[in-house]
């Protein structure tokens, strides 16, 4: 009983498989490759159906594209069937059913071509997701060649059945089924040619297709594209690489873009404002960096219609250019912002005159520059292909030499230093070294150029100043010194030149524009805290207070009289106002002691007439 259970099981199987549907696809084709293959056929006809066949591969591609996932999650491998069968082949062959067991054995060589079929179609849904179509071309390749040595040793392990097609079968029976087997075995192999030469042929479809598909457009754009219009058009469109759907998700990309824009700046300006630390220069940034950000946009714009003109797919040298150009202009943007932010700290430090030095912001800046532009230069050289382990490896070879050759930069850069350490100088400040005079216009990494008096500019190197004299007359900030000899006539009366020292030094001490021990000047190094050391308060800050008027030799045509004082304003047109007050004072005091200044002049004695006289 329980063997009868068996052969009555395995008797419905083999009138299950007789009757098989492999798929409605692949069902179909065999059917239209029985049609093909009649040899009453017509011209006609053949033309026909090859135009169906055509419609039929591109509806099922687009079957296929709409749920790629689950087609390749959940392909048909017929495992169960095939073992089924060779369950029943076995029984019988022991029963001597030659018919019946070739009948099965050609059924499993079926499934195994239609196995590899789907396995095949499998791949190359997967290799879709390559980046670029060149890849994809690549694997394709290698997956067809790949099902036909899979086909051919299928193939090649069956027998001649032409001998059994010959077979007049007597009506239906395991005979004619057998046949009916062969048949759609032969059919399954044109099939499986047929499914390659298509894959080649859609293989730029599937490619735009899968890009669709991963978007989740595939739907839409086959609706489209099912488009009588749409068709029409895309024949005038694509000798230039065009279809309607492209330009249509180009101009959406474009508007999106935009849209995007003023979302951006919206965000940017809402972080800025709520940022503790760029808070204060939003305003500023946004301004500086408003042009360069629009440019970045517009670039944005034509590197992603140039990926959806070629198919969603990146051409190599195309996207190496865009990367490099993403690469300069986000580099520029960064380096604006510093820039920035850095220009506004020096205007706060000019009007608070706070202790941090406004020189030692601007090399600090110019050293951030050089590392922005070194690192921004070494990514593009990243994306232009070059080797950076390579690069980097010969600069850490050639860095002695380099060092060496170098030698006079690097003394230069210690030499800037030195300036902004040793707080000798700063900007602007009018300083005299090795001969040579001028304010100081800029320190920089290498040099310090100075503009003269003349109005010439000068470059001085940095490492001049570690081994040179600095003389810098804007370290002072009471007393800018007015020194005269004033000659007075050897006939002048002694009472009358005491007279006027005396007035000229009383004049002095109560003159508003000069120094004296009454000027108060509160110390600026006091106030914060520290303590000069070995040198006093005065001279360490610059303050000079000291006036003398004295009678000071007798020279060879005059008595000269020493005036010794200084201005209160160090300022050199405020130090010619009250020196030319001085002098005119000085005047008005000789006229009033009857004094008159002496000139150079010689007296000639002759002493022989003076002998004649006695």
């Amino acid at each position: 009983m329980r063997l009868l259970s068996v052969l009555l099981f395995l008797i419905f199987t083999v009138s299950a498989q007789a009757n098989v549907k492999y798929s409605p696809f692949i069902d179909s084709q065999i059917q239209l490759t029985y049609e093909m293959n009649d040899a009453n056929i017509s011209e006609e006809k053949a033309s026909e159906l090859v135009k169906k066949q055509e419609d039929m591969y591109e509806d099922e591609l687009y079957k296929l594209m709409s749920d790629k996932n689950y087609y390749i999650k959940h392909i048909k491998d017929y495992s169960a069937e095939i073992f089924s069968l060779k369950k029943i082949i076995s029984i019988n062959k022991r029963a001597g059913n030659s018919y019946a067991v070739l009948r099965d054995e050609v059924q499993i060589k079926s499934y195994l071509i239609v196995r590899n079929i789907n396995s095949m179609i499998k791949d190359v849904l997967v290799a879709l997701d390559s980046k670029t179509i060149d890849l994809f071309e690549s694997k394709l390749n290698q997956i067809t060649a790949q099902n036909q040595n899979q086909l051919n040793t299928i193939v090649q392990n069956s027998d001649d059945y032409s001998n059994v097609l010959k077979i007049k079968s007597s009506g239906p029976g395991v005979l004619q089924a057998a046949q009916n087997n062969i048949r759609e075995f032969y059919a399954l192999q044109e099939v499986n040619n047929d499914v390659i030469s298509y894959l080649y042929k859609f293989e730029d479809m599937m490619y735009r297709l899968n890009k669709f598909s991963k978007y989740h457009l595939i739907k839409p754009v086959v609706f489209i594209n099912s488009m009588d219009v749409v068709q029409v058009v895309d024949k005038l469109l694509n000798p230039m690489g065009l279809s309607v759907i492209k330009i249509v998700i180009i101009l959406l990309l474009i508007l999106f873009i935009y849209a995007l824009r003023k979302l951006f700046y919206i965000l940017l300006e809402k972080y800025l404002i709520n940022s503790d630390f760029l808070n204060e220069y939003a305003e500023d940034i946004l301004l500086r960096t408003k042009k360069s950000i629009e440019f970045l946009i517009i670039i944005i714009n034509i590197n992603m219609v140039a990926y959806v003109y070629n198919n969603f797919s990146s051409v190599g040298y195309l996207s190496q250019f865009f990367d490099i150009l993403y690469t300069m202009v986000i580099t520029y943007i960064i380096y604006v912002v510093i820039n920035t932010i850095a220009a506004l700290n020096l205007q706060k430090f000019e009007k608070d005159k706070t202790t941090v030095k406004g020189e030692l912001i601007n090399v600090g800046i110019k050293i951030i520059n050089f590392f922005i532009f070194t690192i921004g230069f070494l990514f593009i050289l990243y994306f232009a292909g070059v080797n950076l382990t390579a690069v980097l490896s010969g600069l850490g070879i050639g860095g002695f030499a380099v060092a060496f050759a170098a030698k006079d930069t690097i003394s230069n850069f210690f030499g800037t230093l030195s300036i902004l350490f040793s707080d000798v100088f700063s900007q602007g400040d009018w300083i005299e070294i090795d001969g040579r005079e001028g304010n100081v216009v800029e320190i920089g990494l290498r040099v310090t150029t100075i503009r003269t008096f003349d109005n010439a500019l000068i470059a001085i190197p940095n490492g001049t100043f570690a081994s040179k004299d600095i003389k810098n007359w804007n370290k002072r900030k009471i007393g800018r010194r007015i020194k005269m000899k004033l000659g007075v006539k050897y006939d002048s009366k002694r009472e009358d030149i005491q007279k006027a020292i005396v007035e000229i030094r009383e004049m002095l001490q109560n003159h508003p524009e000069i120094a004296t021990k009454n000027t108060i000047y509160e110390h600026i190094m006091q106030k914060r805290g520290r303590v000069a050391k070995l040198v006093s308060k005065d001279d360490l800050e610059g303050v000079k207070r000291t006036l003398l008027v004295y009678l000071d030799e007798f020279s060879d045509s005059s008595i000269n009289i020493l005036v010794y004082c200084f201005s209160k304003s160090v300022e050199w047109e405020d130090w010619l106002r009250t020196k030319q007050d001085v002098m005119e004072r000085i005047m008005e005091i000789f006229e009033q002691n009857n004094l008159e200044f002496a000139f150079p002049s010689l007296s000639i004695y002759n002493e022989t007439a003076k002998d004649n006289d006695l």
